[in-house]
């Protein structure tokens, strides 16, 4: 049979409740010893970072787990990198991570990247996992240079990939799936 010719086949989700199988202790299973928390302990300056999910009618993402991939507070990856999963909130739709501030990576050609965490998003209607970056807000200079924040055309829509600072050392991001204020998402 011709290509063209071939039925159509279904798309097939990550969800519901992608994170009954990942992370079974949110759900109230024993944890495992490899299983990943949304705690990070590493040297470095601690911090909070909150990520709430809304979907195309600003609604929370109640069923999605979030990965944190990021550098360590020395901006090393590899061995030293560090990564957490942690699943939504059933009440809000946030998942907290606890972690401590990356430092800058070195980008490609040798210049410096802001301090960043990178996302993956899995969740319900989500047949891969979307993944963005949550930028701090701190730093402005590093902000302007970043490589990456720098590739987006929109100018305008570079901010939504950078956390609000709610108190020292704590911040909060909200991640659109759709709509005017749309999350930049990356094509890795």
């Amino acid at each position: 049979m011709p290509i063209d010719n071939l039925p159509e086949t279904p798309s097939q989700t990550a969800g519901p409740y992608v994170h009954i199988g990942t992370l079974p202790v949110h759900i109230g299973f024993p944890p495992r010893p490899w299983e990943p928390s949304a705690t990070l302990t590493a040297p470095g300056e601690k911090l909070v970072l909150d990520v709430l999910i809304l979907d195309g009618i600003g609604a929370p993402v109640k069923d999605a787990m979030v990965e944190l991939w990021q550098a360590d507070s020395q901006g090393r990856v590899g061995d030293h990198g560090l990564w957490a999963r942690g699943a939504a909130e059933f009440d809000t739709g946030e998942t907290r991570f606890e972690t401590v501030r990356p430092g800058a990576l070195a980008w490609r050609d040798g210049r410096r990247q802001a301090p960043h965490v990178s996302l993956l998003l899995f969740a319900r209607g989500i047949n891969i996992h979307l993944h963005t970056r949550v930028y701090l807000p701190d730093d402005a200079a590093a902000l302007a240079d970043d490589p990456v924040l720098n590739r987006i055309e929109q100018v305008h829509r570079r901010v939504t990939m950078v956390a609000e600072a709610v108190a020292p050392n704590h911040y909060r991001h909200i991640i659109r799936l759709r709509g005017e204020a749309e999350t930049v998402f990356l094509d890795m």
